[in-house]
Formats: C-alpha cells, sequence, structure tokens
C-alpha cells in the first residue's frame, strides 16, 4: 500500500498544502493519506501516526524531503523505523527525480542529500543571524510581530463569544498565557 504523507510549516501555506495532497494522490496513495499544518520542529502527530500504520510492503510517500524530516539524524531516525517495519520510503520531487529507499545506492544518496540540505540549512541561519546583526547595529531592526498581537482581533471575537482563554489559545494556537495577558491589557 502507498501512504501519503504532506506537511506545511503554517497554516497560511493551504495552496502547498492542497499541492502536495494532490500529487500523492496522482501517485496513488489513495487510500491512506495523513496531513498536518505543523512546523517540523514541533510534534508532528500525522507523522508519529503515519509511521504507525504503514507494515511491510508498504511505501511511505512524500513530496519532498523538507515535507519528512528536519535534520540528517531526524531522516535517520525515520529510516530506521520504517526499515525496522518492512517499509519503503518514495519522495516524489527528488531535485527532479524521484527517489526510492528500497535500494541500498537509493539510502546512500538520500543520506547524502540530507546532510547537503542541514548543512545549507546552518549556513543560511548562520547568514540570517549575521543579518539581523548588522540591521540591529544600524537601527533598522524591528523583529517579527509576536503571533498573538497579530491574532487580538481574533482573540477579541472568540473571547465575546464566550469561549474560555485555554479554548482560544487552542483554537488559535497561541499559549493560554498570550490569551490572558492580551484580554487583560485590551480592557485595561
Amino acid at each position: 500500500m502507498l501512504v501519503g504523507y504532506a506537511r506545511t510549516s503554517t497554516f497560511d501555506q493551504v495552496a502547498g498544502l492542497e499541492s502536495q495532497i494532490e500529487q500523492l494522490l496522482t501517485t496513488g496513495c489513495n487510500d491512506k493519506l495523513f496531513q498536518e499544518q505543523v512546523s517540523s520542529v514541533d510534534e508532528r502527530p500525522q507523522l508519529e501516526a503515519a509511521l504507525d500504520f504503514v507494515r511491510e510492503g508498504d511505501v511511505l510517500v512524500v513530496v519532498r524531503l523538507d515535507r519528512l524530516a528536519r535534520s540528517t539524524s531526524d531522516l535517520l531516525g525515520i529510516l530506521d523505523r520504517l526499515e525496522a517495519k518492512g517499509v519503503g520510503l518514495r519522495i516524489i520531487d527528488f531535485g527532479g527525480s524521484e527517489m526510492d529507499t528500497k535500494s541500498p545506492s537509493g539510502k546512500l544518496v538520500l543520506t547524502m542529500f540530507a546532510a547537503l540540505a542541514q548543512f545549507e540549512r546552518e549556513l543560511m541561519l548562520v547568514r540570517q543571524r549575521e543579518g539581523i546583526e548588522k540591521a540591529k547595529r544600524e537601527g533598522k531592526y524591528r523583529g517579527r510581530a509576536p503571533t498573538a498581537c497579530r491574532k487580538l482581533p481574533e482573540i477579541r471575537k472568540l473571547a465575546d463569544e464566550g469561549l474560555a482563554p485555554s479554548e482560544i489559545a487552542s483554537r488559535l494556537e497561541v499559549s493560554r498565557a498570550s490569551v490572558y495577558r492580551l484580554l487583560a491589557e485590551d480592557r485595561a
């Protein structure tokens, strides 16, 4: 059985998730498809569910490697879990071609690309930190607006509808403390 897994990092990336789902369905993942919109650094309950669901002979299918793993060690852990269950991994878009881990050479190439991707990501973060430091020195850096503050209108609306701060926090994916703080500031 082909088992699909689609993920985007944020709820704003609807088109990206829909595109992944379409590609997975076209590939043949019609029986079981797991999807979620969560950052790769957070818990990924649907990935865990997919890894628990797959059985010997199945193939877990993802559109791109970055939708599956956050680092080389994360990827290797996922591959170990799949291999222990007799499950293959297929990556639909692997630099213009498809990748399947059922062969030793497929595993080797995938591991090498994962290491290179992690290296590039770490270099990008270094460049980003350098740019932020330069902007701070020049007085141009403002930082990003806190997520909860951007959601204040939605927080107000849900509070006016009688929802408890815990429920608001859960629905909007912000901390409960932020909801209490913003509501208190808003009323003051």
